[in-house]
């Protein structure tokens, strides 16, 4: 049966407008002006392959890197497409900007696709299509020095530090991948869920919001994790990899119009990504792509603070020690498996939307998963870059934190799990 998910303020299933509400109060302190800020190029110029500039959007998050080294790289104009890579003040405004087709594709949440198309933070009619994933691992849970007895990965004494307090954690958005590390987590350390109230802040301004008691902890990306190491404020509770290893994290999301009407360009950026995505793994480029993403247009953050979790060398915080992730830190596309759009995946998140109590009952998973998932256009791109297709797309896997066993064939049991 599914268990009672921690309550979200007011509601679990924020509407579009209460949350970019929210986000915009709790947010002042990190990001100003225009929600949209140019990173680089000029707007409106035509491209190589004579159409408009194609614009990419992007949240200040280490795993951005795919897009932004694309065009540092030179990836995308030696494709003959002019990129225009834009950095949104959060994950609704890039969201409203990617359906409004302001910018025409984004380094996205990999889940938030779905979480639109059910309904959680979107019109059930609203498309979001995928045509890659860039990025695996890498999210990371935070909270407060003072709760350090709860250690890392330890799920009891998580239980145990949550359970009897009053506590208010944050991730990024509804039904996000955040989220989703961050429920999943809870469920799975038994924490009550009234003990919990979740809140949606942008990423770049997680830090500044628990400074000022905003919350007590928060589910998001790198390097916002450890900048709160750094800053003596909190310390990193589990990271995402020790929840599901290699899991899908963010994907290339764009505006159905610009799939369907200049898939070429759409191609062009995608070879571009894979190029950029096989740049990145390898380690001896990860201090160039930490220093040129550290710029203030791009993450805003120190780039020694970005270079240390992208190697996988993890200071806990919080008198917790380091800890090392040889193998499964954040990767961009380990020979191709990184890459690939799986459908299975679209129906996991949607069966842990139905857990956590976000959906009452069960959506179309397939038809969903086969609407939105652009896996014909994947392999094209794939085959034309010499990049491997691996062939477990509706291949059942397990999550190493419960060692919950999933297989898409069946998902009304995994969404009835306890």
């Amino acid at each position: 049966m599914t268990q009672q998910a921690p309550r979200a303020s007011g509601s679990t299933d924020l509407s579009r407008r209460q949350f970019i509400a929210r986000a915009g109060a709790l947010g002042a302190l990190a990001i100003g002006g225009s929600s949209i800020l140019a990173a680089c190029g000029s707007s409106g110029s035509a491209s190589g392959g004579g159409g408009r500039t194609v614009k990419i959007g992007f949240i200040a998050l280490t795993d951005s890197a795919p897009v932004i080294m694309a065009k540092e790289l030179g990836y995308y104009a030696e494709r003959g497409v002019e990129v225009e890579v834009l950095k949104q003040a959060s994950w609704p405004a890039l969201r409203d900007a990617l359906l409004a087709g302001d910018i025409d594709a984004a380094h996205c949440l990999s889940s938030m696709p779905f979480s639109v198309a059910t309904g959680i933070s979107g019109t059930r009619t609203q498309r979001l299509p995928i045509a890659m994933i860039l990025s695996n691992n890498g999210q990371g849970i935070t909270l407060k020095s003072d709760y350090s007895a709860a250690g890392y990965g330890d799920l009891a004494g998580v239980r145990k530090a949550l359970a009897k307090r009053g506590t208010t954690l944050a991730m990024t958005y509804p039904g996000g991948t955040h989220d989703t590390w961050l429920r999943y987590w809870l469920l799975a350390a038994g924490v009550p869920g009234d003990s919990v109230e979740i809140i949606p802040i942008p990423p770049p301004q997680m830090v500044a919001n628990m400074k000022v008691g905003t919350m007590d902890g928060y589910s998001v990306g790198e390097p916002w994790n450890a900048v709160a190491v750094k800053e003596g404020i909190g310390f990193t509770a589990i990271a995402s990899q020790d929840i599901w290893r290699h899991h899908p994290e963010k994907a290339l999301v764009v505006n159905p119009d610009f799939a369907t009407s200049r898939q070429s360009e759409l191609e062009a950026v995608m070879g571009a990504v894979l190029a950029a995505c096989k740049w990145l793994d390898v380690p001896a480029n990860r201090a160039k792509a930490a220093t040129t993403i550290s710029a203030a247009a791009y993450v805003n953050a120190p780039a020694k603070e970005i270079e240390g979790r992208m190697l996988g060398n993890y200071e806990l915080g919080a008198g917790l020690g380091a800890k090392s992730f040889p193998d499964d830190h954040m990767l961009f596309h380990r020979d191709g498996a990184t890459n690939v759009p799986r459908h299975r995946d679209a129906i996991w998140f949607m069966t842990q939307f139905q857990r956590f109590g976000l959906l009452k009952k069960a959506p179309d998973y397939h038809g969903i998963a086969e609407d939105l998932i652009l896996r014909d256009l994947y392999e094209k791109v794939a085959k034309a870059e010499g990049v491997a297709i691996p062939d477990d797309d509706m291949a059942p896997f397990t999550v190493e934190l419960d060692g919950a066993r999933f297989d898409p064939n069946t998902p009304r049991q995994e969404a009835s799990r306890a």
